[in-house]
């Protein structure tokens, strides 16, 4: 029954094929969440370690404490802020090599957030676009076998 339906279709590649994407989403979840951005300030006395979670590690140096409050303040955000940036760079990198959109990076760092929402919402798109294509799939095995 060659009418150029499904005749053509590999369901077997379809599912190696869907099967890699979920697993390279997956794999890229758990990278992003192990991400760590660090920073130190230009003398080493403020020292910062930024993750997913926010700030995760702050040390300070003891000749730091010999800085007026304000000075170490700004060199404490600062060094946040590089961290922050470095933990960016790293997800922005990580995202093009999994998602290979090596060409768009720039707007991983402006909004990393909503980068993560986009590949959450795109993974259950393909779940969903899988389940009703093996679902019709198998509707029509079912007519064809009557």
């Amino acid at each position: 029954m060659a009418d150029g339906g499904f005749d053509d279709f590999d369901m077997e590649r379809f599912r190696e094929r869907a099967d890699a994407r979920i697993d390279a989403v997956e794999r890229l979840q758990g990278t992003l969440s192990s991400l760590v951005g660090r920073a130190r300030d230009e003398d080493g006395l403020v020292g910062v370690e930024f993750s997913a979670r926010g700030l995760s590690e702050l040390e300070l140096h003891p000749k730091a404490m010999r800085l007026s409050s304000g000075e170490l303040a700004e060199r404490i955000k600062e060094t946040v802020r590089a961290a922050s940036d470095d933990l960016y760079r790293q997800m922005n990198r990580t995202m093009a090599e999994v998602l290979g959109q090596e060409g768009d990076q720039a707007r991983f760092l402006d909004d990393p957030e909503a980068v993560l929402a986009q590949v959450r919402e795109a993974e259950s798109a393909f779940d969903r676009t899988a389940e009703d294509v093996l679902g019709e799939l198998d509707r029509i095995s079912r007519r064809l076998s009557m």
